[in-house]
């Protein structure tokens, strides 16, 4: 049975949440509703409320109103209402995640647990374990000064004299005040036991209280002075345990942009469903403004950006980690620039900058860069493109900057139907269909099917080189052209223009990423879902009516409760350390790796977690170490662990750190070099592993490129590896022109 939560509208389909329907007598309702915060909720036997997610009084705007955060205080509601209370002891409502349940309807006095940071007083085992003790090393001198003033200690008195000062509560409780955990304090005990037991010549002092001690002269406490010296060269964090804390205090970031604070930014916010018109209005505004940025989430999309500028008659220059290229010369930068958000530089003064996409705040991996964008980028005027489900964050952001978030809303331009019946069969394909496949199997098969039905496909997936994502677009967008159909992945969901009529879903289920950074299968977010079926029926294309349908008659229904819902409001933006922060961090603590380094500052990290996450760090430490035994400096280990590449290819992470080695020894990385490692000149593929392949060895030029325009001295041959790259995209689209024989020729290798 599906059910549908009163308050969100989302239903059951995922099978992962609780929905509860209202008790049936009058009393235990009335405390049901209380407990969940919906006392003022007209609640009837056939309504279901989403546990958790939803306990929360309607009419709450995040923003916008206020609670106390300590529930037993009490408030003068005049007082309130004349401005004569310290709004101090006020915290801002952000949004779903901040309450248990509302309270008061006028003033919103919501209780509220304390805000959870990561950092905290004392650290839990699970942080503890992340410093890794450093070792003591012994200082011997050519005398053993301690054993001449006092002679040699015997070293079964002195095991038992050191576990009795490991078992001393009163010694515990001082480490544990010194910042020694149970978990450090283990570690401790043993190091410095077996530290006084094993080495020849003690230090002095040392040597002389131990031995003071075995001749009942002196009491076991005394040697905690001592083992807090022995301690502290084991573990250097528990000296500047503050500083850490201080450097990754990420409670403010707005703060971190002097530039922007400094300027009366006007904020607006296009907020619209897929082919609504709302980025088109914010180029608008970019394209005629003295200076620009736009920021974009693809590569495709800036280039798309810079093409439609400069053929305006707007110079406009592009860059992205791979590319620079220059409307009017490098010595002559335009006043408009198109960019990767990542790219964005923040020293800059525009007078319009475009950040699209604004949504992907909320991405576990590149969240950062759009806020980052948000917060930092110093312009008149910010123009945000995106889904309406990211307002209440970005008002929320805005009100700790102390700018006015100006909303325009905008509808789709075209009608999109949702059909009664699924596709059923390849049979039933027709021109201007679209199959989206979630895996490169089905890509493969689907297109295949085609090919032998005598339909032409345009296949479009997300490794392919943007050089044949457009050839394939174009193919497919031309009414010259034979090919009708095309068979792509969820890449179609932004960055190409496509004359599409039908998107058919081949499937619902999807691999993601979760909070964890581990992989599982899961259906569509609607977020996605809509993104996609938004691309049927584009306006200003022969389409003016876009349909959508599923492969399966069995998802048909998933797919029109998808459809159905609005996406899930967003309401974090996510955070990255800098890697000055990361300098710090290693100036305090010298010995760690890098991945160590970054671990240890997400846990003593402190976050506003009502308005932002810390994004997941995996593929950084994942490259960190991967070079870790590579000696480089600091500051280039960073540059090199923030690459974009494909770590699921083992080809592109072994040359990733055959470029780190060449680096390490100040060799220049020639295209000559690079040629050996390579396998240039190329082929063109003949079977889908050689596709594969290929697509590798791009990945490795983009990441070459990548390198070059952030160590130019050792990578110094930018240009003709570009050319190359080009003779390669080239390759790849003759070889996906040619799928079904390299399908047919893998299927006889085998």
């Amino acid at each position: 049975m599906t059910r549908k939560c009163a308050l969100c509208k989302e239903t059951n389909y995922k099978n992962n949440y609780s929905f509860f329907s209202a008790p049936k007598d009058p009393e235990i309702r009335k405390k049901w509703q209380v407990a969940l915060g919906i006392e003022n909720y007209p609640i009837t036997d056939d309504i279901y409320i989403k546990y958790k997610k939803c306990r929360l009084r309607p009419g709450a705007v995040p923003g916008k109103h206020f609670y106390l955060d300590n529930s037993s205080q009490s408030i003068n509601k005049d007082a309130l209402n004349k401005n004569e209370v310290d709004m101090n002891d006020f915290l801002i409502f952000r949004g779903k995640k901040d309450i248990d349940s509302l309270k008061d309807e006028k003033t919103f006095l919501i209780p509220r647990k304390k805000k959870h940071v990561n950092g905290n007083e004392h650290m839990d085992n699970r942080n503890a374990s992340l410093f890794h003790p450093v070792p003591v090393k012994p200082n011997p001198d050519d005398i053993n000064i301690g054993v001449e003033l006092t002679g040699a200690l015997k070293k079964t008195d002195l095991l038992k004299i050191l576990n009795s000062f490991a078992q001393k509560a009163e010694i515990k409780e001082l480490a544990q005040q010194y910042g020694l955990d149970s978990y450090l304090q283990g570690q401790a005990f043993t190091n410095f036991r077996q530290y006084c037991l094993e080495t020849e010549t003690l230090p002095v002092d040392l040597h002389i209280v131990l031995s003071d001690i075995l001749q009942d002269a002196g009491n076991v406490t005394d040697i905690f002075p001592y083992f807090l010296r022995h301690v502290k060269q084991m573990f250097p964090h528990i000296d500047c345990l503050d500083d850490l804390k201080k450097i990754s205090d990420l409670r403010s970031p707005a703060n971190w942009y002097p530039l922007a604070r400094a300027k009366n930014r006007k904020i607006i916010f296009h907020a619209g469903p897929t082919n609504s018109g709302k980025t088109y209005h914010a180029l608008e505004r970019f394209i005629n403004a003295k200076s620009g940025v736009y920021c974009g989430p693809l590569k495709l999309l800036v280039g798309e950006v810079f093409q439609k500028c400069n053929q305006n008659g707007t110079p406009c220059d592009l860059l992205t980690g791979e590319e620079r290229t220059y409307a009017k010369g490098l010595d002559n930068p335009s006043n408009h620039l198109s960019c990767s958000v990542e790219m964005v530089n923040l020293q800059s003064n525009y007078e319009v900058a475009v950040i699209d996409e604004i949504q992907l705040m909320r991405d576990l991996n590149r969240g950062w860069a759009w806020t980052r964008a948000l917060l930092g980028i110093p312009a008149d005027e910010i123009h945000l493109c995106g889904e309406a489900a990211a307002i209440d964050l970005v008002k929320a952001i805005c009100l700790s900057t102390g700018e006015d978030v100006e909303i325009r809303r905008y509808k789709r331009l075209t009608q999109l139907e949702i059909e009664n019946q699924a596709l059923g069969s390849l049979n039933n394909v027709q021109p201007g269909d679209c199959i989206v496949c979630f895996n490169k199997n089905d890509i493969f098969t689907v297109s295949r099917s085609l090919e032998s039905r005598g339909i032409e496909v345009a296949v479009i997936y997300g490794s392919l080189p943007p050089g044949t994502k457009l050839a394939q677009a174009a193919k497919f967008n031309d009414p010259k052209n034979s090919c009708k159909v095309l068979v792509a992945t969820n890449a179609i969901g932004m960055g190409l223009n496509l004359h599409i009529r039908r998107i058919i879903f081949y499937s619902l289920i999807q691999p993601s990423i979760n909070e964890k950074g581990e992989k599982e299968m899961d259906v569509l977010s609607v977020s996605a879902t809509l993104q996609i079926a938004g691309r049927a029926g584009r306006y200003g294309t022969a389409w003016t009516t876009g349909y959508v349908t599923t492969f399966k008659q069995e998802d048909l229904r998933t797919l029109k409760d998808l459809l159905d819902q609005t996406p899930e409001i967003i309401t974090q933006a996510g955070l990255h350390p800098t890697a000055d922060q990361i300098e710090l961090y290693a100036y305090h603590l010298p010995n760690s790796p890098l991945s160590n380094l970054m671990d240890i500052f997400v846990s003593l990290s402190t976050v506003d977690n009502s308005l932002y996450f810390m994004c997941n760090l995996d593929d950084f430490k994942f490259l960190a170490d991967m070079i870790q035994h590579v000696p480089l400096p600091l500051r280039a280990r960073y540059v090199f662990c923030c690459a974009p590449i494909n770590k699921k290819s083992p080809y592109v992470c072994a040359m990733f750190l055959k470029f780190a080695r060449q680096y390490s020894k100040n060799d220049a990385i020639t295209f000559s070099w690079l040629c050996q490692h390579i396998g240039w000149p190329f082929a063109i593929p003949k079977t889908i592993l050689d596709l594969v392949h290929l697509e590798g060895v791009f990945d490795v030029l983009d990441l070459y490129l990548w390198l070059s325009y952030r160590f130019m001295d050792l990578f110094p041959d930018a240009k003709i590896v570009r050319d190359v790259q080009k003779e390669l995209d080239a390759l790849i689209e003759a070889g996906i022109v040619k799928l079904t024989v390299l399908l047919t020729n893998s299927g006889a290798s085998k």
